[in-house]
């Protein structure tokens, strides 16, 4: 949870005459499900290969137990945390003074060897030598563990991201909560619920290879100060006209309206990787939050892996533009009335805070018709979204429809 502000820390000035609405209190942020405090590692997105004791195989994580076991001699080994593990908030312009020292040392380093060229330009190319078929495999950008592409076994890697500058680290983890046959279930039940897709295709349904996969994410949070002027309308009616032109037509009476207020923003959760679709990946919030643990490597067994792709700082970017939404929202409902004009809104943000965390996801790729669909499931909560295709007599048909029962409305109401 973010530092509280202390008493210096004077929030915007109001305009000449603003009323300050706040009445001394905090507004809390709709986020419930915050992690409280504290533990990191995952430097360099290093990941490890976790070896049965009993037959010497990799172990995988179970889902269900929440322990480590092996596919081939039945052997389970328990997850091991530190005694004193725990996730806590970063502060986001100390790491962010952190990132630009290492990127001037990295590119001091470059320099001093006489690649001027290449000065700052970030390296992430890694081979791994498979131990189940021998076979070569080579990571490029941002993924930290995987299966052999040549035996299917189920690969961690040492140092997939050995790359020359410092990456920030690892806060946490929320297990997969969700097994595959279950996450199965949900997307037939997804499938059934898609009324205008093609018959053929709910009959059918999203047929593909499930991957579960760890995705980085920034958690956000913040004090925010707000002071705001506009304009209070109220409606009132009046009679115009005489006769058969005699109506009532609606005016609006405007009132001015300003004020100040603060509110904590608690665990604005942003997606760090690129390459999916936002819409669909925003759509599987809300996250169980409080079920996140203190990073464990041994939590990555038997999964993808992807560190962040998408900076800290862009990330708070996108975290702010959807806290402004709120805040936005906020300032109308204070203002009141029956509509509102706003004029100003400014904002300070203050105590930022983030975790680096990473959040399970089932992800697959189906096709239909010759066309490649992605479909995404909350591996904590089950929820599912994603791409579907559509059934074009379905939708006209419904449009006809919609004019038809308009038609009839209008005709008994003009009788």
């Amino acid at each position: 949870m973010a530092k509280v502000p202390s008493d210096d820390q004077v929030p915007p000035a109001l305009p000449a005459g603003a009323t300050d609405d706040s009445g001394g209190n905090s507004d809390r942020g709709q986020n419930a499900s915050a992690t409280g405090s504290a533990g990191q590692t995952f430097d360099a997105g290093e990941g490890r290969i976790f070896p049965c004791d009993g037959c010497g195989a990799d172990l995988e994580f179970r889902i269900g137990d929440q322990v480590l076991a092996c596919q081939f001699c039945g052997h389970v080994k328990q997850i091991e945390f530190e005694s004193d593990a725990a996730v806590t908030e970063q502060d986001f312009h100390s790491m962010l003074e952190k990132l630009r020292h290492w990127r001037e040392q990295s590119a001091q380093k470059k320099i001093d060897a006489g690649d001027e060229e290449h000065a700052g330009v970030s390296t992430s190319r890694n081979e791994l030598r498979c131990d189940s078929c021998g076979g070569n495999v080579e990571f490029i950008g941002t993924l930290t563990s995987t299966h052999c592409p040549y035996c299917g076994s189920p690969v961690q890697l040492e140092n997939a991201h050995k790359c020359e500058e410092n990456r920030i680290p690892v806060d946490g983890v929320l297990p997969f909560q969700i097994e595959r046959q279950q996450a199965q279930t949900n997307l037939q039940q997804w499938v059934d619920s898609r009324w205008f897709a093609p018959n053929s295709f709910r009959r059918q349904g999203a047929e593909g290879k499930f991957n579960g996969v760890y995705l980085s994410y920034f958690t956000v949070d913040s004090m925010t100060f707000t002071a705001y002027t506009g304009q209070r309308g109220e409606h009132y009616w009046v009679t115009v006209g005489s006769g058969k032109n005699e109506r009532r037509e609606m005016r609006t009476r405007w009132y001015p309206a300003s004020g100040r207020f603060q509110r904590f923003f608690d665990d604005i959760v942003v997606l760090a990787n690129t390459g999916l679709n936002r819409k669909f990946m925003l759509a599987l919030e809300p996250w169980p939050l409080a079920k996140v643990v203190s990073f464990n490597q041994q939590m990555l067994a038997g999964h993808l892996a992807r560190t962040y792709d998408i900076e800290l700082d862009d990330c708070f970017e996108e975290a702010k533009s959807r806290i402004d939404e709120v805040i936005q929202s906020d300032v109308r409902q204070r203002i009141g009335g029956d509509t509102q004009r706003v004029h100003s809104v400014n904002s300070r943000y203050e105590a930022i805070t983030y975790k680096h965390l990473l959040l399970p996801v089932w992800l697959l790729a189906y096709s239909y018709s010759d066309k490649t669909y992605q479909v995404f499931i909350n591996a904590a909560t089950g929820e599912v979204q994603g791409e579907r295709p559509y059934s074009v007599w379905k939708i006209l048909f419904a449009v006809l429809l919609g004019l038809s029962v308009a038609g009839v409305i209008a005709a008994l109401s003009q009788q």
